[in-house]
C-alpha cells in the first residue's frame, strides 16, 4: 500500500514514515503544498496524510484538489489540539478521517488501516474472495482454510490485485504501488512475472483457481469470470 506523508515537520515526517515503512507500507513524503500538488498529480496513493498547516499553503485546499481530479486515495488529516473548524472543514471537503497532533503512531496506523479497509473492502476485517480469505490485521492469507506463506510483495501484490478485482492494472501500476518510485523507469519487467508466476503456484499448490488473469501488452486484472 502506497502512502504520502504530507507534512512540514522534517522530524515528525520522518518519525511517520520510519514507522510505516517498517509496518510494510512504501511512504513518500511532501513537506510543502507545492511539493504534494505535483505528487497527487503524477501518482496514485492509497492513502494521504495531510498536514493543514503548510508554509507555502493550506492543506484543506490540497483535498480541494484530490476531489477535482477524482483521486480514490483515503485522506487523513493531520490536525492541531484547538482546530475544530479545520477538522470539520476537512472532513466536509471529503477527508476520510483526522487524528490530532500529538498522536501515538500505533494510533495512526490503526487509522490508516481502517481507512483502507472502508474504501476497498467496504469496511470488513476480513476480505473474502471466494476460496481466498486475507486478514489485514494479521497481514495473513488463508486459501481453502489452509494458512499460505507469501513473501511481503507477494502479499502486498495479492492484496493490490483483489483490491481493484474486476479492472485491469497496467505493470506500470503495479510497479508505482509495490516498489521504490526509480524502478518505474526500468526497462525490465521480469519481476513482476517472477511475482505474478510465485502468486499463481501458490494458489496451485493450495487447489485455488487461478484468478490472475493476464491481459497481454498491458498487466493483469483478477477476477473470477
Amino acid at each position: 500500500m502506497k502512502i504520502l506523508i504530507v507534512e512540514d515537520e522534517y522530524i515528525l515526517a520522518e518519525s511517520i514514515t520510519s514507522y510505516l515503512r517498517m509496518n510494510g507500507y512504501l511512504c513518500e513524503t511532501a513537506n510543502n503544498y507545492k511539493s504534494a500538488e505535483d505528487r497527487v498529480v503524477c501518482s496514485e496513493y492509497d492513502c494521504i496524510l495531510v498536514d493543514i498547516g503548510l508554509p507555502d499553503g493550506n492543506g484543506l485546499e490540497l483535498i480541494k484538489k484530490l476531489k477535482e481530479i477524482g483521486s480514490s486515495a483515503g485522506i487523513l488529516i493531520l490536525t492541531a489540539k484547538n482546530s475544530l473548524e479545520d477538522k470539520i472543514t476537512g472532513l466536509e471537503l471529503g477527508a476520510d478521517d483526522y487524528i490530532t497532533k500529538p498522536f501515538h503512531l500505533s494510533e495512526l496506523n490503526a487509522r490508516i488501516k481502517s481507512i483502507l479497509r472502508r474504501r476497498n473492502f467496504s469496511g470488513n476485517t476480513k476480505i473474502q474472495f471466494n476460496e481466498i480469505t486475507i486478514d489485514p490485521n494479521e497481514q495473513s492469507v488463508n486459501i481453502n482454510n489452509q494458512p499460505v506463506t507469501l513473501t511481503r510483495k507477494e502479499y502486498d501484490m495479492l492484496l493490490f490485485l483483489i483490491a481493484n478485482k474486476d479492472r485491469i492494472v497496467s505493470k506500470e501500476s503495479l510497479i508505482e504501488h509495490l516498489w521504490d518510485s526509480e524502478v518505474v523507469f526500468s526497462d525490465s519487467h521480469e519481476f513482476i512475472y517472477t511475482h505474478i508466476k510465485n502468486l499463481r503456484n501458490k494458489f496451485y499448490e493450495k487447489n485455488c483457481r487461478d484468478y490472475i488473469k493476464t491481459i497481454y501488452g498491458i498487466g493483469y486484472k483478477f477476477s473470477d469470470h
